[in-house]
């Protein structure tokens, strides 16, 4: 009998976490007739109204953060390409944008500008007072509320399984997928607290935003999110949804590190209108709704996203659990994808690819 007659007909992967990353790579492992994946979380995609995970609550955007990163760069590029093709469908819009910078800042070189669609120098005209330099471009959003019901019925459709259940140890995630299994760990801010992670690298960066609908507000306009040393971020962002405009506008919001407080403030609310009012004055106009006050937490991660491989023996033991499940001995590949802050939609399908690549050169390919 062949070496290849012998061996199991499909390999079991076990997605650790049901928010956008965990989604976005079951998307792409489920190419492979090969893989039988289920997705397990305490948090399904349909709980939109939970706090206990980012995804809901996210811009879910396009915006350009930090500085030039190749690997990055990469998932970002692969991930702006893939919301681009969606526009057709509904699912993704496009929207003219506006980014603000202080003087002196390189604007023809900046690192995104090859990214994003139609990259121009703003005119002078075009910046609002409170400013003082910017370039524009196209970019594009995508709706939480629609955007990850709709991954879910993709993978159901491709026989995905998702199982609700809250997993409290890495012991007991690697033992759900079993010998010669694979584990994906998408667990976001859970990587802190995972029992055998325990990722204390892992911080969450508070943000809270308003959702409001007036169809004259319809540019994306930002400030540097990522150097608001004061907790605040200035950012307005169209996004698909079932309006007669066929959009709303999320304004943000806050960027506060190591916060964990999912309480709404009515003082936030009110300086994140008033610093969006000075971009987009029409904001204030008597005819927009305020239709919603959200407060997320980032799953963020110092020293950067991780995404890289490491071999786990079964059964996998903890001192800090009298008994962790048991099971046949044998080896796990594991998956780690967390981390990404408030990049995670905009490098959801570029990292997912890369993760799909790592779990290809690690698993022995096993006709489906």
């Amino acid at each position: 009998m062949s070496s290849e007659a012998s061996q199991p007909a499909s390999t079991q992967v076990v997605i650790l976490g049901a928010g956008v990353i965990g989604l976005t790579v079951a998307h792409v492992l489920s190419r492979d007739a090969r893989y039988k994946i289920r997705i397990v979380a305490r948090d399904m995609p349909e709980d939109l109204d939970s706090q206990a995970f980012a995804s809901p609550w996210a811009g879910a955007n396009w915006s350009p953060m930090g500085t030039y990163n190749e690997r990055t760069y990469k998932w970002e590029k692969t991930t702006f390409d893939k919301f681009w093709d969606m526009i057709p469908s509904g699912l993704a819009i496009a929207s003219p944008s506006k980014v603000f910078y202080d003087e002196g800042t390189d604007l023809d070189n900046l690192w995104y500008k090859t990214l994003v669609r139609e990259f121009r120098v703003l005119k002078q005209d075009e910046i609002p007072a409170s400013m003082k330099a910017g370039v524009g471009f196209k970019t594009v959003s995508v709706w939480p509320d629609a955007y990850l019901p709709w991954l879910k019925s993709e993978l159901v459709a491709r026989g995905v399984e998702f199982v609700r259940k809250r997993v409290v140890s890495l012991g007991e995630a690697a033992a759900l997928a079993g010998p010669n299994g694979v584990l994906i760990n998408a667990t976001g801010l859970g990587a802190r607290s995972l029992i055998g992670l325990e990722d204390k690298d892992v911080f969450p960066i508070r943000g809270q935003t308003i959702v409001i609908d007036n169809p004259k507000v319809n540019e994306f306009m930002c400030t540097d999110i990522t150097t608001a040393d004061d907790g605040n971020a200035t950012y307005i962002i169209p996004r698909p949804s079932k309006t007669a405009s066929g959009f709303t506008t999320i304004l943000g919001g806050k960027y506060q590190k190591d916060n964990w407080d999912t309480s709404f403030s009515a003082e936030d609310a009110q300086g994140i209108i008033e610093r969006c009012a000075a971009l987009a004055p029409a904001i204030k106009d008597p005819e927009t709704r305020i239709l919603k006050h959200n407060v997320g937490l980032r799953p963020a991660r110092r020293g950067g996203p991780r995404v890289e491989t490491e071999k786990l023996d079964l059964p996998l033991k903890t001192q800090w659990l009298t008994e962790e499940p048991q099971g046949d001995k044998g080896t796990v590949l594991l998956v780690h994808a967390y981390g990404f802050g408030p990049a995670g939609y905009q490098m959801s399908w570029g990292a997912a690819e890369e993760v799909g690549a790592l779990v290809n050169s690690h698993v022995n390919p096993n006709k489906a």
